[in-house]
């Protein structure tokens, strides 16, 4: 899976950075470092994504065609 989401990052108080993504609730990332944070991010979002997929194809029905769409 490849996309490009965004990233809302700040200075956390105790030290270092927080991250969290608006398009995908729950995902969030730290780090002592901008890009420490953002890898911890992106880690995340790739998390809670396969794990959305996987529970929304529990229950499909075998016959349910299943196929891949690109968004530009």
């Amino acid at each position: 899976m490849h996309g490009e989401f965004t990233a809302v990052i700040e200075v956390a108080e105790e030290g270092g950075y927080w991250a969290v993504c608006p398009e995908v609730t729950g995902a969030n990332g730290q780090g002592e470092t901008v890009e420490e944070a953002k890898q911890d991010l992106s880690e995340s979002i790739r998390l809670v994504l396969e794990d959305r997929r996987e529970d929304a194809m529990r229950g499909l029905p075998p016959e349910a065609i299943r196929d891949v769409v690109s968004v530009p």
